[in-house]
């Protein structure tokens, strides 16, 4: 597939080489006068400046440029770091066409197992991401990092309000499991946490983010994709949204579980969206946003591929339980001391699932008490 046809070439100012021959400048193919081929990278990066789902309108600077200028200049990390800026995407027809523009490319890319990362936008471009997954024809999860739950119902709602709804809403249904991260729970009406609930998906809010932001990272593990909204982010971090919220994620926080995404061996995509560059007049956001793109490529080039959980590289642990289900199973990775729980269909025995978990929940178990994660599992599984 031509995927250029999609693409306007990036500004010769972004496309220079720095003077520094350490920075990412030198080490990313970039579109500028040929297309570069995302075939042999491991990473895509794709500019939006598509705002027709903002109630705010479209911002006069492009964001993803506004990132791009600080990215390029930070010192490249871990890995042989093979990325392809295949420039920015140009906008369809209508904002439906962009969607199914964004399902197309992203399911070449995964097709091919180079990873795009979606930057810039109004996050509910996160919907043409999640209709690429349609076509891998299997169950998927996903996790949304927004200070809210985008879930309104009323016809007037911008997409960018409503788009949660629409994913979990479309037919047919291959959502496996979601995971709803950092919201603050005064910004969001009890009856949506409620829907949540009731469709058994896991949700974390800020004050447990900050308690812990190791609950994260078995949530984002979990992830066949991840949306992540700029708004999440204190304004006092990253002053790049509207309207400005005194709280939220610190940058330290938001680029942790930047690196928790891109560590994630099951993750093949990754959205950074919402970024307003009109409201960033010193670059403080851009920095930020450039920061945790760093953090998800460098938390990629240290994955384990840790899948083989009937290897060496894992220890099995067996946990004996007074009633039903009498035993759970725990893997442990020896290397990076993560956590998985086998969950076993008590409907039919033949299906199971090996789901991400923590330390905690093993110890729960040792305890003599179900984790609550495994209930969850066991309730989407039927």
């Amino acid at each position: 597939m031509n995927l250029a046809i999609f693409f306007d070439p990036l500004r010769e100012e972004l496309t220079a080489a720095s003077a520094a021959s350490t920075t990412l400048a030198n080490y990313a193919t970039r579109f500028l006068d040929s297309f570069p081929d995302w075939r042999v990278a491991d990473l895509a990066l794709i500019g939006l400046n598509e705002w027709r789902g903002s109630a705010g309108g479209q911002p006069e600077v492009h964001g993803a440029d506004e990132v791009r200028r600080r990215f390029y200049q930070l010192q490249k990390g871990t890995g042989s770091l093979r990325i392809a800026d295949l420039g920015n995407l140009r906008p369809g027809l209508t904002l439906e066409d962009t969607y199914l523009r964004l399902r197309e490319i992203v399911a070449t890319l995964l097709e091919h197992n180079t990873v795009p990362i979606l930057l810039g936008g109004s996050q509910d471009l996160d919907y043409g991401q999640f209709l690429a997954y349609e076509t891998l024809e299997r169950p998927v999860s996903f996790a949304m990092v927004d200070s809210r739950v985008d879930m309104a119902e009323h016809d007037t709602a911008p997409p960018e309000d409503s788009h949660l709804r629409r994913i979990l809403m479309h037919e047919p249904n291959f959502v496996f499991n979601f995971a709803q991260l950092a919201h603050q729970q005064y910004l969001v009406a009890p009856d949506v946490l409620a829907a949540l609930e009731k469709l058994h998906f896991e949700t974390l809010r800020l004050g447990q983010v900050r308690d812990d932001i190791r609950q994260a990272e078995p949530l984002l593990r979990q992830a066949d994709f991840v949306s992540f909204d700029v708004a999440a982010l204190r304004w006092n971090d990253a002053p790049a949204y509207y309207p400005a919220n005194p709280f939220g994620l610190t940058n330290e926080e938001a680029a942790k579980l930047a690196w928790y995404a891109g560590h994630n061996d099951q993750l093949s995509s990754f959205g950074l969206y919402g970024y307003r560059p009109d409201h960033d007049t010193h670059g403080l956001a851009a920095s930020a946003l450039a920061t945790m793109l760093w953090y998800f490529i460098e938390g990629f080039y240290h994955r384990r591929n840790e899948t083989d959980f009937q290897s060496r590289r894992f220890i099995r642990y067996a946990v004996g339980l007074p009633g039903s289900p009498a035993k759970l199973v725990f893997y442990k990775a020896k290397r990076t001391e993560k956590w998985w729980l086998e969950v076993e269909s008590l409907a039919d025995s033949a299906v199971k699932r090996i789901v991400p978990c923590s330390y905690e929940d093993y110890f729960k178990a040792a305890q003599g008490d179900l984790p609550n994660r495994w209930i969850l599992t066991q309730a989407l599984l039927g």
